[in-house]
């Protein structure tokens, strides 16, 4: 009896410290040499920003891309929606309401719709863009190994007129005034100078009638 009892209590404290080996077993294992990353860590969404939300045409925009994958190449599309217009004919208008004069530009050269840059160790990259049409600029990042997108948006607006388009326009009252004012004027002169040939003529009459 006691030698089996002692044959069970050392049974039951090998199985006690056989239990953590056996179930660290059943979990896989990290390949040796792999950096793997803390059980809390999430990864960070992709984000593509701008510089700038407004540009003038012929300007260049500055797009940031981060949380891309390390490394990698990241390819930019590039989708120019027209800027809105309430009424065929009519002006297109900005966000804020203002009318936008819309000036026929030609390039010889349009800008790429797909261009592509490439980020460093910590995901991030920079590319710069110059539009070469007028309306919504939709740009789209994608990692190429990482599959990580995102997008920004920006409005290209058409270039001003010389001067500004801030003279008035003149207008008939505005020439009418000037124009009043010179016909006075020369009629008077024409007054005064009859006045002073009928001065003349009485004097010279006048001197001949005495003699």
């Amino acid at each position: 009896m006691r030698l089996s009892r002692i044959i069970m209590a050392l049974t039951a404290g090998l199985a006690v410290v056989l239990a953590p080996t056996a179930a660290g077993a059943a979990q896989p294992q990290p390949a040796p040499g792999v950096p793997q990353p803390p059980p809390d860590y999430v990864p960070q969404p992709a984000a593509l920003t701008a510089n700038r939300t407004t540009i003038v045409l012929g300007q260049t925009v500055v797009l940031t891309g981060t949380n891309f994958g390390p490394t990698e190449t990241v390819d930019h599309d590039v989708a120019v929606s027209p800027l809105a217009a309430s009424v065929p004919g009519q002006p297109a208008r900005r966000s804020d309401g203002s009318t936008v004069a819309m000036a026929a530009v030609a390039y010889s050269q349009p800008a790429p719709r797909h261009f592509t840059a490439y980020t460093n160790a910590a995901g991030r990259h920079t590319v710069s863009h110059r539009p070469t049409e007028v309306g919504q600029h939709t740009y789209t990042a994608t990692g190429r190994e990482s599959g990580r997108t995102d997008s920004v948006t920006i409005t290209v607006l058409p270039k001003k007129k010389p001067g500004g388009g801030n003279q008035l326009p003149v207008t008939g009252d505005s020439m009418g005034t000037p124009l009043k004012v010179g016909g006075g004027l020369v009629g008077a002169g024409a007054v005064l100078m009859l006045g002073s040939l009928v001065w003349r003529r009485r004097n010279r009459f006048g001197m001949g009638s005495t003699r």
